[in-house]
């Protein structure tokens, strides 16, 4: 496992002492610092280093030490997809990973000593997520987290980019009602996607052209020649394919298949053909629904595995869930949706939600 580590001054003994342990563990270590124990050093700083080593998913894990372990707990819990405890007893540390799925530890070098802190770590680390009704309330947390942060701070500069254009936002009101048509919300599906292609691309670079009008020469824009290419996802994604190549019509077009293995929930690859240039272009991935993000997160493994480097996915909607979950594995992919919803419901639906996109798209059930 991958783990990173950092202490302040008060901390900086403890960490000393578990390094050589953690490597006997077979553990791989990250040190974030400080490197003596004479020179006083602010802990936030430390604990933002390996709370964004963490939630950027760099670090499986991160521990972190100062006098009492809480300072640091606080200052980490401060960074999103990071949700930290101060363990200084075996106790809260096996319940913390069973119950509530933590992944940073923090720890207080002036409170316990190396063998207790031995002993709590390596409980801490082999402890699993217990899930079931546990997993419900952490998702609540994640919900919590993500509605705060998109009240509190401009979610598009965090790689995130809800676009709220009015012509979108009445389409989006009206694909969410169970009596739109199936043809109706066929073809307002393509809208969206037309008019949202609109923002995904508006970073695409130009250069000028020579053009003669009726009346005289001038200088033009035009795109600069970048390679585009927009992968659905099977089925639902492919709603969307239509409404963007009416824009842009030279882009190629790939296509990823998944479905849940029933056993493990996990997505399952059955289909994957992408333009043997991929990684020349910039890719788009379609997917109507971002909801527990699984999907997501596989597809944009097959367009990286294959060579993508510049990947963006574009939804309709999102669950805060999906969000996390792969900005937390893909913190360099960029995700354009038209609405972020409140949360996923038991059975991993977005709530409010427009139901099963597919379904809706192609009328089964």
């Amino acid at each position: 496992m991958h783990i990173a580590i950092g202490s302040d001054h008060a901390g900086y003994s403890l960490k000393s002492s578990l390094m050589p342990f953690l490597k006997e563990r077979g553990e791989i270590l990250s040190d974030f610092g400080t490197q003596s124990e004479s020179v006083s050093v602010d802990y936030p700083d430390i604990a933002l280093a390996v709370a964004e080593a963490v939630a950027s998913g760099k670090a499986e894990r991160g521990i972190l030490i100062c006098g009492s372990g809480v300072g640091m707990s606080i200052a980490a819990n401060k960074v999103p997809g990071v949700y930290a405890t101060t363990g200084n007893d075996l106790y809260t540390a096996k319940m913390s990973r069973l119950h509530n799925n933590t992944n940073v530890l923090a720890l207080g070098g002036r409170i316990i000593g190396k063998d207790l802190a031995q002993e709590i770590v390596s409980t801490w680390l082999d402890t699993p997520f217990a899930r079931g009704r546990h997993e419900q309330r952490t998702k609540k947390i994640c919900s919590i987290e993500t509605q705060s942060e998109k009240k509190s701070c401009n979610l598009s500069t965090e790689k995130l980019t809800i676009v709220e254009h009015p012509l979108i936002q009445h389409k989006i009101s009206i694909i969410r009602d169970k009596n739109t048509t199936v043809k109706e919300f066929r073809e307002l599906v393509q809208e969206i996607a037309g008019l949202m292609a609109y923002e995904t691309t508006r970073t695409l670079a130009l250069e000028d052209v020579e053009v003669e009008t009726p009346i005289t020469k001038t200088t033009g824009k035009t795109l600069q020649g970048k390679k585009l290419a927009i992968v659905p996802v099977l089925r639902a994604g492919l709603g969307m394919v239509e409404g963007i190549l009416r824009l842009i019509p030279n882009a190629k077009v790939g296509h990823v298949g998944l479905y849940r293995n029933p056993d493990t929930l996990e997505p399952v690859e059955y289909y994957c053909k992408l333009p043997n240039d991929i990684e020349e272009r910039d890719v788009f991935i379609l997917d109507p629904m971002l909801a527990t993000g699984g999907s997501a997160v596989a597809a944009i493994d097959l367009v990286k595995r294959q060579g993508g480097k510049k990947i963006s996915l574009v939804n309709l909607i999102a669950a805060p869930e999906g969000v996390q979950k792969v900005h937390s594995i893909h913190s360099d992919v960029d995700i354009y949706i038209a609405a972020l919803d409140e949360r996923l419901n038991d059975h991993g639906y977005i709530v409010p939600g427009l139901g099963d996109a597919g379904d809706r798209l192609y009328g089964t059930k």
